[in-house]
């Protein structure tokens, strides 16, 4: 009897930012990731906001033709005193969810506190602390120019994480009518 082959899993993770977003794509095959590719999209040169918005669908779109993955999970905009620096941040996001929709590819958010916490065991990890984490778990050598390719890495790899504990523990649900109509017993 032959062993059954580990499902493979392609994660796409993105870290929006307006100036520089970082990608990483890994491949996940049973409980084991490796690292596909990672990089940044630079937009600095852009004066336009729209413009940096249509390279940001462009090159998410890119990726997603070239890599074909079953999931995007990006970084939440974590709430700052800046309003405007929000506002771009989220727009930022939103252009990549759209291209992930526009291929019907499902979507996940982690706040930034989450996905430090899942890749380090330290929620206050500094970049630099990802960044070594991430190197040593996907086992490469090179550093990036940019510490945001690994901030959109350690976003996949949040993810996998995300999805192997899912896995274990049972079930997740798709709403709050599914949670219901599965515990009906525990419903007052």
């Amino acid at each position: 009897m032959q062993k059954e082959k580990a499902k493979e899993r392609i994660i796409l993770g993105i870290d929006p930012g307006t100036a520089v977003l970082g990608y990483g794509i890994i491949r996940e095959q049973g409980n084991n990731i490796s690292l596909i590719t990672m990089g940044v999209v630079k937009m600095g040169h852009l004066d336009d906001h729209a413009l940096k918005l249509q390279r940001i669908f462009k090159k998410t779109t890119a990726l997603i033709e070239e890599y074909k993955p079953d999931s995007v999970a990006l970084e939440a905009p974590f709430y700052g005193k800046n309003i405007q620096v929000m506002l771009k941040l989220g727009r930022a996001q939103g252009v990549a969810m759209a291209a992930a929709l526009n291929f019907d590819i499902p979507i996940f958010e982690y706040a930034p506190r989450k996905i430090k916490q899942s890749v380090t065991g330290n929620g206050n990890a500094t970049k630099e602390q990802v960044a070594g984490m991430l190197k040593s778990l996907l086992k490469f050598n090179e550093s990036p120019e940019f510490l945001d390719a690994t901030d959109g890495l350690a976003v996949a790899v949040c993810h996998s994480f995300q999805k192997n504990a899912t896995s274990e523990t049972g079930k997740s649900y798709s709403g709050w009518s599914a949670f219901v109509k599965d515990n009906e017993k525990r419903i007052k």
